[in-house]
């Protein structure tokens, strides 16, 4: 097989795996009302399954951190996305709360390589002059999964069911872990760098001792936090119970998020490989605007247009699509063996944020509105809370060094 036709195989393989990691994460929102009938679940309930993929998600990379670099992503994202379709098998089979949140946290343990390692194969098959562009569209493929997670899995769950329709979902990702084993290989056999990891351990303590590791790392925590938190759960009850707009056109709305990371994640890495050169500086213009953007939803009235609300979701997914471009900012800031170690460590801090804000967002509205926890006042102060933290980010990724090549 020659180098370009495995290098496209890698990159299709490994966005479909992807797919499927992106797909599981936020399937809860359109069939939250099942998960409530068939498992008994109150909102609290409904929180912290949503949060349990998270958690998981997040501390497995502490481990993947460390052994990346040393095994390989091909053996790792393999094994682990066995543990992946098993999970969504146990999910769809739960018949109590725990079991489901066995599932949840199993999905999560499986899905915890498919981004990390696809970059890591990416960075070493694709040329660096091209890597944020080709991570971009490898993110735009993926994000699919959370399209699909909204107004086609609520058709098939009210065709098939929801337990069925997990099950069909596992049947296909088994088959995209099987092409994993065969397609991947984790470098191409001219490859003349060394690849694995000399000390996986001096790896961790040298990104620990990197200031701009941590600046990142937080920056990448409050903006994929509020964003993820916003998508998967919150973002819903706003919609229906304060803007009252019936549950399909929520979930077109919410499709419209969906939509903006879509055509965003090509777009800040096309900007930042060919046009502007610059990964800083279009890190703080996106997460800049993403504030600006989600100020204005403390302000919408009941009667708002649905283009209207589409329109300024779309800009959420389109401005926090430049958060991809950390990736690439973190990876040039160490040599290529600490590509994988880099990326993971903050990617742990990238799924950390969602399980915190998922949570933290749902305690301070019952804390501060007990009365109207989901009411238009509980949302406008999480609303002033998710821009805040976004403001703080921006300012961390401000004090970053620039890593493009020339800067």
């Amino acid at each position: 097989m020659g180098l370009m036709n495995r290098r496209w195989l890698i990159f299709g393989v490994c966005s479909a795996n992807f797919f499927f990691s992106q797909l599981y994460r936020t399937t809860n929102a359109v069939i939250s009302p099942y998960l409530v009938r068939d498992l008994s679940l109150d909102s609290e309930g409904l929180g912290l399954l949503a949060a349990a993929f998270f958690y998981s998600f997040a501390l497995a990379q502490v481990p993947i951190l460390l052994c990346i670099d040393k095994i390989g992503p091909r053996r790792i994202m393999t094994f682990l996305g066995v543990l992946g379709v098993a999970g969504a098998v146990i999910f769809a089979l739960a018949r109590e709360p725990h079991m489901a949140v066995l599932g949840r946290l199993t999905m999560g343990i499986g899905m915890s390589c498919a981004f990390i390692g696809s970059l890591k194969l990416l960075s070493v098959w694709f040329s660096p002059v091209v890597f944020a562009t080709v991570s971009g569209f490898l993110t735009s493929v993926g994000t699919l999964g959370n399209i699909v997670s909204t107004s086609p899995l609520a058709a098939m769950a009210e065709t098939l069911g929801w337990r069925e329709s997990m099950l069909l979902m596992s049947t296909v990702h088994a088959l995209v872990v099987i092409g994993l084993w065969i397609i991947v290989r984790d470098k191409p056999e001219d490859w003349k760098e060394e690849f694995y990891s000399s000390s996986s351990i001096g790896n961790v303590f040298l990104l620990l001792k990197t200031k701009d590791f941590w600046l990142i790392s937080l920056a990448t925590f409050f903006r994929y936090g509020t964003f993820a938190s916003l998508q998967a759960l919150w973002a819903g009850p706003l919609l229906i119970m304060v803007l009252k707009l019936s549950p399909m056109m929520a979930g077109n709305v919410i499709l419209a998020m969906s939509i903006g990371t879509i055509a965003g994640f090509p777009l800040w890495g096309i900007l930042s490989d060919n046009i502007f050169r610059t990964r800083r500086g279009l890190i703080v213009i996106g997460i800049f605007s993403m504030a600006l953007v989600m100020f204005t939803l403390a302000y919408l009235k009941e009667g708002t247009h649905p283009i209207i609300l589409g329109f300024i979701f779309f800009l959420l997914g389109l401005f926090t699509a430049s958060g991809q471009l950390m990736y690439a900012q973190v990876k040039e800031l160490f040599p290529p063996e600490m590509a994988g170690a880099a990326m993971t460590g903050i990617n742990f801090f990238n799924m950390l944020g969602p399980a915190f804000f998922l949570q933290f967002l749902g305690i301070a509205m019952s804390t501060f509105y007990p009365g109207a926890s989901l009411g238009e006042a509980a949302f406008r102060m999480a609303i002033f809370i998710c821009v805040f933290c976004l403001l703080v980010a921006g300012f961390l990724c401000l004090m970053t060094k620039e890593t493009v090549q020339g800067k």
